[in-house]
């Protein structure tokens, strides 16, 4: 029997209550008082003294924590994946299993990672189903349900298969998964346009949600409630049901609910004539979206399944070579056996060749599909960006724009109604609004790009750019330069639009100028300015502007180099080759 250290006692006696008293997920006041590093602290001291199975509880636990603090961010996801580790060493397949299940939901809150969300619960329903473990076998069903009521159109069979559920719910007394099959057949009756049938299930949820005191569920009650309210145009109604789940998702860090229901609020601001605060609420919809969408965590968290890929099959080379060295042990000693023929040597060098041209070529095979994985991943993510951002950037033109367009036009039909004093400023705050909501618009999707191509559109930049900084910016180009498609283009302009962001934000220049050089081959872009200059063997690691640079000239297949000197101005070079655009080209 081995004994725990004196450092470690006490916290494996604490561990022990609490798994006597159904683990970390029921003890909340232990999670108000743990802190991360003190809890990462004892896990290292788990895991030294080999106590596998606590250590997979206290990540669990761990990942929790995490997501309590941060909202939906990588260090909760690899919490989970620790957890799955530690319950495969020790054979407790519930656990692992359990912890499938875990990951699956937690994959549901980003449409990016819907498809392996499916993958991860379909897992953990198999296993359940089989131990014919029914809580666990409606939380998997709940987590299909949840995926299936964001597809276009709605599964004609997703509202009988939720009231089925729900039926389970009440058979094996399980009022948490109760409340959440109710809370989707709101939301299911809500996208049917029945708001009566919506506003009697969000009712029933709202009530066991806040008996059990969960807060991201009353949350989402509150935001179905505001959507019938909506429905019915009772807008005033529907923003005080916003902001009661807006409070309680603020407080829980979602960022894509605080997102959705910045939307809704703008819509029904806009419906009530408010436009100033819809049009507070669309930025801050914007502002949230950004957030979610662009930041390190959520990018982290869409490329780890990604990455897991990698891994195993980096895994299964390794595996292939600890096969081939065997391989060749066994062909030494059948070499040693046989030296005596002749015939067998031959024969042997034969097949020892043979095997490594396979082992090679497994090799060879593995490579290319961890590159390629790498570079779906990054495709993924860009077309996400921009994709994203043309959906927001339609929705301020389409929307906010049109509605602004049309008060302008009502005031100036009825100018002369209005004293001198009121008109001239509110004319002015709606020029302003205006404007402002085409810069935002241009900027997400420049109108230019999509519509006139690489060079007008670059040339519409500098010249706005002009107007509105005392910095003289140059656009200089040279050969015939061949139409590109959407993505080449995109990545070209946002490329340069980051260089001459970061001149205006650091040079401090007088000249920025750019110049766009082409030929058979290549596409050569160079930006230059007379700033103050930087040292960039400090500055290439740090940024986000400038490894965002980096991974999309990378994925072009070129190169980017900076050069600079403290008081003597900055120079980037960029070489991008011809074929590859093409074949970039070709390919999207």
């Amino acid at each position: 029997m081995k004994f725990c250290s004196p450092r470690s006692g006490w916290w494996i006696i604490l561990l022990f209550l609490v798994i006597l008293t159904d683990g970390f997920q029921s003890v909340k006041a232990q999670s108000d008082t743990t802190s991360v590093d003190s809890l990462k602290k004892q896990i290292k001291l788990l895991v030294q003294d080999q106590h596998y199975r606590k250590a997979a509880q206290a990540y669990d636990f761990l990942g929790r924590l995490y997501h309590r603090h941060y909202g939906y961010n990588k260090y909760t996801i690899d919490s989970y994946f620790s957890s799955l580790k530690y319950y495969s060493l020790v054979g407790d397949s519930l656990g692992y299993y359990n912890q499938y299940l875990v990951i699956g939901d937690y994959y549901t809150q980003d449409s990016f990672m819907q498809a392996y969300a499916k993958q991860y619960l379909k897992k953990a329903q198999q296993y359940f189903e089989q131990t014919q473990n029914m809580p666990k076998v409606i939380e998997c069903r709940l987590g299909f349900d949840n995926i299936a009521q964001h597809v276009e159109p709605m599964p004609p069979s997703l509202k009988t298969h939720l009231r089925e559920t729900e039926r389970l719910c009440i058979e094996y007394k399980q009022p948490y998964s109760r409340a959440y099959a109710l809370n989707l057949l709101a939301n299911a009756y809500s996208r049917a346009k029945q708001p009566d049938s919506a506003y009697y299930f969000a009712s029933r949820s709202l009530i066991i949600s806040n008996r059990l005191k969960v807060n991201w569920l009353i949350a989402l009650n509150h935001f179905y409630l505001g959507l019938v309210e909506q429905f019915r145009n009772h807008s005033l109604a529907a923003i005080e049901a916003y902001q009661k789940s807006y409070d309680l998702s603020k407080a829980e860090n979602s960022l894509g609910m605080m997102r959705e229901l910045s939307r809704h609020t703008a819509d029904s601001y806009s419906r009530m004539g408010d436009y100033k605060n819809a049009y507070e609420w669309s930025l801050r919809m914007l502002d949230f979206t950004v957030q979610f969408y662009a930041s390190e965590q959520t990018k982290s968290i869409r490329l780890q399944e990604l990455d897991s890929q990698i891994k195993t099959l980096a895994v299964e080379k390794q595996l292939v070579e600890e096969q081939s060295r065997n391989q060749n042990v066994i062909n030494s000693v059948l070499f040693v056996g046989l030296i005596i023929s002749i015939l067998s040597v031959f024969a042997l060098v034969y097949l020892r060749r043979q095997q490594k041209l396979i082992d090679h070529q497994h090799t060879v095979i593995a490579q290319q599909q961890i590159r390629d994985l790498e570079l779906k991943s990054l495709r993924a993510m860009i077309e996400g960006q921009e994709g994203e951002r043309s959906r927001i950037a339609r929705d301020l033109h389409d929307g906010l724009g049109i509605q602004l367009s049309r008060i302008k036009l009502f005031i100036e039909a009825h100018q002369k109604e209005l004293p001198s004093s009121v008109r001239e400023p509110l004319t002015q705050f709606l020029d302003e609004a205006c404007t402002e909501t085409r810069l935002i618009s241009n900027d997400l999707r420049p109108y230019a790009l999509s519509t006139f191509g690489l060079i007008p559109a670059l040339e519409d930049l500098v010249q706005k750019l002009n107007l509105v900084n005392k910095t003289n910016m140059i656009l200089d180009h040279y050969g015939e330069i061949p139409a590109l498609g959407d993505e080449a283009s995109v990545m070209i302009y946002r490329v340069v639009q980051e260089l001459l962001n970061n001149a205006l934000k650091h040079a401090h220049a007088q000249v920025v100028m750019v110049q766009l050089m082409v030929n058979a081959e290549t596409t050569l872009i160079s930006v230059d300015d007379n700033g103050v200059g930087a040292d960039f063997d400090n500055l290439l690691s740090k940024g986000n502007g400038i490894a965002n640079i980096k991974s999309r000239i990378a994925y072009l297949g070129g190169h980017v180099m900076w050069q600079g000197e403290i008081g003597k101005g900055t120079s980037v070079m960029i070489s991008l080759p011809m074929q590859k655009l093409q074949k970039a080209e070709e390919v999207s």
